[in-house]
């Protein structure tokens, strides 16, 4: 890009990073950016690289670049890029605001090219003012079958490679950092369904079931479970599950929006890593509606991804790269928001875990089952989207070790005032093991 009157790709580099910053950039005209012997060595493969991130000069534009090759690091595994996002992280420091002259210069560089519009991934779906402008609400019934489908319909296969054998795609619940991974989602699913104290015979709504894990693990244990999700390939997953174990008659996985089960007086309900999909605009409802299908006395399990600051009036956590390629419509919450609503519904909140670190561990152990499987992931479904998959969850992973995110369960029971007017709903002190 360097000619008589423009500007290096080096010297642009210069302009937003302090001179002793440790990063090595090499350019595709030639030009570069710091020392050779620096750990993370970056490479601009290709002048698409500039056009993107001047069309947006946002984590879309670098994600773009990213994705489709025009700009690398030396020794990624895009498995699992943690150590160079950990690196990238560490420079922080070191950016510093080029002044309006600089950008006017830096404008300049390029347009005495002419413009090209860049390429968009084929990966990247609509944004959320394209979705809307085709008639999808954000959470409307229609728009929320889309945007699961968007997510979950790939390849159950790919999710195998990462998820492992207990395809379980929350948060697992580790005794110490040395557990298995496997080991660790068994735990987790023990740890729900003691909290829910559910007896043989009684009956379990597992919302936004996923694969099945729950509801084939309340089955082992004689409890009816019915889940329900709004993908067709994660349901047929859980039915031809449910039948190998022969467990008929006792669990079900249905596609059925959750607004939409007909029967109530559940003894349990548990909604594990469904709250994302909700919108944080109708967490009352979503909570009033389960308020709705419990029996009295009967308990809530509510296990979400969380943001770690309220916003003003309770406002959603949202993100552009997870909204065009991962979650279409999803947003978080804050933990005391969120224990508000599930109050506010009729609720009492009986206790509340944050589980982040465990999050972090979960999602390096996919990281690592990803690259270990790579070559199937990208049989699966293509290597630009095997590559923003170790790219979200990589990036997750440091946000949760950050406390940038977080993830919270929230036990709740409803008041039986009519039946039990005592206020004895509950035992005097926890019953569940740890």
């Amino acid at each position: 890009m360097a000619n008589g009157k423009s500007m290096t790709v080096g010297e642009m580099v210069g302009l937003f990073l302090a001179p002793e910053t440790p990063l090595r950039v090499d350019a595709f005209d030639g030009s570069h950016f710091g020392p050779e012997t620096a750990a993370l060595h970056l490479k601009v493969t290709s002048s698409r690289a500039i056009y993107q991130l001047l069309s947006h000069p946002n984590e879309i534009g670098v994600v773009r670049a990213y994705v489709l090759g025009d700009i690398d690091v030396d020794g990624i595994s895009y498995a699992n890029p943690y150590p160079v996002l950990r690196g990238l992280f560490s420079l922080a420091r070191y950016v510093r605001m080029p002044s309006p002259v600089d950008v006017a210069r830096i404008v300049a560089a390029v347009l005495s090219h002419g413009w090209r519009t860049p390429d968009v991934p084929q990966t990247e779906g609509p944004s959320k003012f394209a979705r809307i402008k085709r008639g999808l609400l954000p959470h409307s019934e229609k728009a929320d079958s889309e945007t699961v489908s968007f997510h979950y319909d790939m390849s159950n296969a790919f999710y195998a490679d990462f998820l492992g054998p207990s395809m379980t795609y929350t948060c697992a619940v580790f005794e110490d950092e040395n557990m298995s991974l496997e080991d660790a989602q068994a735990n987790k699913l023990r740890l729900i369904l003691d909290k829910l104290g559910l007896q043989p015979g009684e009956r379990l709504l597992d919302i936004g079931c996923g694969w099945g894990s729950m509801v084939i693990t309340a089955a082992r244990r004689g409890i009816k479970a019915l889940g329900v999700t709004l993908s067709r390939e994660q349901a047929e997953y859980a039915n031809e599950w449910i039948r190998r174990e022969g467990l008929e008659d006792l669990a079900e996985v249905r596609v059925q929006d959750y607004r939409e089960v007909p029967e109530h007086d559940f003894d349990g309900i548990c909604s594990i890593g469904m709250m994302e999909h909700v919108g944080v605009k109708n967490y009352q409802r979503y909570f009033e509606e389960m308020f709705r299908l419990l029996k009295p006395m009967g308990r809530l399990l509510n296990h979400q991804i969380t943001i770690s600051h309220d916003k003003p009036d309770g406002g959603p956590g949202q993100d552009e790269f997870l909204d065009r390629y991962i979650f279409p419509d999803g947003d978080l919450g804050a933990p005391g928001f969120i224990e508000s609503c599930i109050h506010d519904a009729g609720f009492n909140v009986v206790h509340q875990e944050n589980l982040r670190q465990h999050y972090a561990l979960t999602l390096h152990h996919w990281c690592e089952n990803l690259d270990a499987n790579w070559d199937d992931a990208v049989r699966q479904v293509g290597f630009e989207r095997a590559k923003v998959w170790g790219l979200y969850m990589a990036a997750c992973a440091l946000n949760f070790e950050i406390d940038g995110i977080q993830i919270h369960q929230f036990l709740a029971v409803k008041p039986d005032r009519v039946g039990h007017p005592d206020g004895k709903w509950y035992p005097l002190r926890p019953w569940w093991r740890a």
